[in-house]
């Protein structure tokens, strides 16, 4: 046996694997490159004429959602750690978006891409998953995606992605990222630093990015978390207790975790809100109302939580400006949150928040009877 030749080999070989990544690398930064940044959008609440509130709209991203960011960054990391090479499956556990998007940078570099999803995603997203060439592994029980993804990597020799893990590490939280250019776009409006910014948590890479770029920056704009129901990140930032577990998985897709996931930072978070499933359906119905255009239930889990500050700012006399974002489009949910049987087969009923907003548009206060 060739000692040398062997090393010889094994150095070719990594040379190889290297340029490819490379390759890889480039093609990214080209897709990057093409784009521009999501708009900041202008969202009028009339009954509260010194407080204005804008959306950044994440939906315009080419894969449609505020995902797109995270998927960019995951793969980037995951080439520059040589985790992934010309032949590496890729895995990943996904309520669905993050998939989408994942699958669109594996058709970019040419590697395979496999989905594992809740059975409860919306057909629609899967859908989205196959035509970008991805496969989608059903789980029944949405709280094992991520051991089945382990799993499935373990089999096929892949590389699992992992969002819930490298979300926080894999974004550039100094630069380059969601946070700048919020803040920039904002500079030129009349209240140009925000008095909160309001986001919800499924991985904790938004809210962790954005409020480490404020404190570097130092921007006094203060972060609030929107939390769903059956989601752990309310009581983990309550309690300041990472190791909190819940039982029932949150129904709205994208956000909510039934733990407190790696890249979640209880202690950057200023306030978190919990919201009811039914306000976040009929929220998403009345400011898709108000856009002209359907979007999905965790922009109406931001909007409900970005109402009650309003309220709040409103109440104390103080004029400013509330940042949230328009997460993903509706079309992703028709079959779902827009479809009245579905909602009444699991038992959502949006009827009294529904009449709370109309109450709103009239008074400028939000209770629901």
């Amino acid at each position: 046996m060739d000692t040398k030749l062997d090393i010889r080999s094994d150095i070719a070989a990594e040379q190889s694997r290297r340029a490819w990544a490379t390759s890889a690398l480039e093609l990214i930064r080209a897709e990057k490159t093409r784009g521009t940044h999501t708009p900041l959008v202008p969202f009028s609440l009339p009954v509260f004429g010194e407080i204005d509130v804008y959306l950044k709209d994440e939906s315009s991203h080419p894969t449609g959602s505020l995902k797109h960011r995270l998927a960019r960054s995951l793969f980037v990391h995951a080439l520059c750690s040589g985790d992934i090479g010309p032949d590496t499956p890729i895995i990943e556990a996904s309520s669905g978006s993050t998939a989408v998007s994942e699958a669109y940078f594996a058709r970019i570099i040419g590697v395979p891409f496999i989905a594992v999803v809740p059975r409860t995603t919306s057909q629609e997203k899967i859908d989205l998953i196959e035509r970008y060439d991805g496969q989608c592994r059903l789980a029944e029980d949405s709280t094992q995606v991520v051991t089945e993804a382990q799993r499935l990597a373990a089999a096929r020799g892949g590389y699992f992605m992992d969002q819930f893990t490298f979300a926080a590490q894999a974004t550039n939280w100094r630069c380059d990222n969601i946070a700048e250019e919020l803040f920039e776009q904002m500079r030129n409006e009349p209240h140009p630093l925000p008095q909160w910014v309001v986001v919800g948590a499924g991985t904790g890479g938004t809210s962790t990015t954005i409020a480490r770029f404020a404190r570097y920056n130092g921007f006094h704009s203060r972060l609030t978390i929107v939390d769903p129901e059956g989601s752990a990140f309310y009581d983990g930032w309550r309690m300041k207790d990472t190791t909190i577990t819940t039982t029932t998985p949150s129904r709205i897709e994208g956000i909510g975790r039934t733990r407190v996931e790696p890249s979640f930072f209880p202690h950057l978070v200023d306030e978190v809100l919990q919201v009811p499933d039914a306000a976040s359906v009929a929220a998403m119905r009345w400011v898709s109302e108000q856009l002209g255009r359907r979007v999905g239930a965790s922009t109406g889990t931001n909007i409900w939580g970005t109402i009650q500050l309003a309220q709040r700012m409103n109440q104390d006399a103080t004029p400013g400006s509330i940042v949230s974002l328009i997460c993903d489009a509706g079309s992703r949910y028709t079959s779902t949150y827009y479809n009245d049987a579905w909602l009444t087969d699991n038992g959502i009923n949006i009827a009294p928040y529904t009449a709370a907003l109309r109450r709103f548009e009239r008074t400028g206060t939000l209770a629901v009877d």
